[in-house]
């Protein structure tokens, strides 16, 4: 079938196995498997304002993201037709030195899109991966591709062992990443706070008044839906439009890590936007040695999902189509993920499962997926309700192991179980998913990452007569980059 790889290779990677492990590091900076940058080298301080910019330091990147989506069933003059799209560019980051223990960021992020690999401009409502290299919505209003933004812009101050941040900025949590997997991060316009004055103790803090996702030159509202102008990231629930809720939204998010306890790390999130939805998360993830450099680590996720809205009108399914949902009024829900880790300094097997109740999808626009880490493969959304995903991961780090200088390797395999009476939910699906990193010495990093999706084409929906669409298709992305 044109959506399976071989099963000899497929079982090879999975028994001897990105590792968790595999980062590309030089002495400024860190690029994290999540794609996220560490700052290893930060300014000195400053006695006055023009050593405050002229003791501040810029952290350089040029990166490459290619993709190329190919349907089993590519329908030319329907809804799927198969895709490609590249980005070229970087970005320059900018820390002043701190003056009085107040210093500043900026970031600036481009991405362009070479004519000989990408989709024409009347074609952009196609793409699958690859959306986020250009902003679909002023290519629509204006035919341009490309597009140069300010990433992050805000004021820093410090104090002992807290933090403080105004404007726009990356924030990592549960509920929200910088999910810098394409050309510019996803980012936040708003205040947020780190305390860790508390001993074994992290407390992170926000309030966010808009965001901007990957593939936007503007901040829009955090949760609003009006096409492809205000939020529509692939997570967003459709049904709470700027129409109805109104486009000035807010999130504000507390969290709490703790690792009081000898070899756990527990966590405790909320998220809300008022009058719309909230979500509290508990997670809990516990190592044990079992000998030599083995370990293995338990983890457990639990979140639930509060209806703030009351809504009049249906709102359960993300994309709007309510067939089979209890409740289709209400946006109540929850979500439990398990895995065990067996691991040691190159290894990384997972065991992972997760099941959604049977109410309401899980919102989740912010780019932390519900499912990540336990459960979620390259491209896939397992949080629509009554799901249940099963997981079985590998990866090896054939550096760490002082086998092959720079080189990890990575594979999942997931079963998606969806609910077959709701029309609104794909079929049931199998998903293969395969990275592979090469380091080339401390500044440059190849990656290639696979995807193989095969779709259960034997579904019939509410009606008895038609059968749920048969997705099935392949994934392929390449990327480069390079720090300077």
């Amino acid at each position: 079938m044109k959506n399976t790889i071989s099963s000899l290779m497929v079982l090879a990677v999975l028994l001897f196995g990105t590792s968790a492990n595999a980062t590309l590091k030089n002495d400024k900076i860190t690029l994290k498997p999540s794609m996220a940058l560490e700052y290893n080298k930060l300014p000195s301080s400053a006695d006055t304002i023009s050593e405050a910019f002229s003791n501040g330091m810029f952290y350089g990147r040029l990166r490459l993201n290619s993709f190329y989506w190919d349907w089993q069933n590519e329908d030319k003059a329907g809804s799927v037709k198969d895709g490609r799209a590249m980005g070229v560019g970087g970005s320059i980051i900018y820390k002043s030195a701190p003056l009085n223990r107040v210093s500043a960021t900026v970031g600036l992020y481009t991405s362009q899109n070479p004519s000989f690999y990408r989709m024409d401009a009347s074609e952009v409502s196609y793409l699958k991966a690859g959306k986020d290299t250009f902003s679909r919505y002023d290519t629509d209003k204006t035919g341009n591709f490309g597009m140069t933004v300010v990433g992050q812009a805000y004021l820093q101050y410090d104090i002992a062992k807290t933090s403080f941040y105004g404007g726009r900025q990356i924030f990592e949590s549960v509920f929200t990443k910088s999910n810098d997997t394409k050309m510019i991060p996803n980012t936040f316009d708003g205040i947020s706070a780190v305390i860790k004055d508390i001993p074994k103790t992290a407390i992170k803090l926000a309030y966010f008044a808009s965001q901007k996702l990957r593939d936007h030159t503007v901040a829009h509202d955090v949760i609003a839906y009006n096409g492809w102008e205000e939020n529509d990231d692939s997570g967003v629930n459709k049904n709470l439009t700027v129409a109805r809720i109104g486009n000035n939204n807010s999130l504000s998010i507390v969290c709490v890590e703790n690792k009081s306890i000898k070899n756990l790390k527990a966590n405790i999130s909320y998220a809300m936007v008022p009058d719309v939805v909230s979500n509290l998360a508990l997670e809990a993830h516990y190592t044990i040695a079992v000998g030599g450099e083995w370990r293995v680590a338990p983890g457990i996720r639990y979140m639930q999902q509060f209806d703030n809205l009351g809504a009049s009108y249906d709102v359960a399914n993300l994309a709007g189509n309510h067939v089979g949902y209890n409740n289709a009024r209400s946006l109540d829900s929850n979500l439990l993920a398990l895995r065990l880790d067996v691991k040691n300094k190159a290894f990384l097997g997972r065991i992972g499962y997760s099941q959604i109740a049977d109410e309401a999808d899980i919102i989740a626009p912010w780019r932390g997926f519900p499912t990540g880490g336990f459960t979620r493969a390259m491209s896939q959304y397992n949080w629509y309700a009554n799901t249940k995903t099963y997981m079985i991961r590998a990866g090896y780090d054939f550096s760490k192991a002082k086998l092959i200088p720079g080189f990890s390797i990575m594979a999942r395999y997931a079963i998606q179980d969806f609910d077959n009476k709701k029309d609104g939910v794909q079929a049931d699906s199998s998903v293969i998913h395969i990275d592979a990193r090469q380091n080339i010495g401390k500044n440059l990093e190849a990656k290639v990452r696979l995807g193989f999706v095969n779709m259960d084409d034997s579904i019939l929906k509410s009606n008895g007569v038609d059968y749920k669409s048969d997705t099935s298709y392949n994934e392929y992305r390449f990327e480069l980059n390079y720090f300077f």
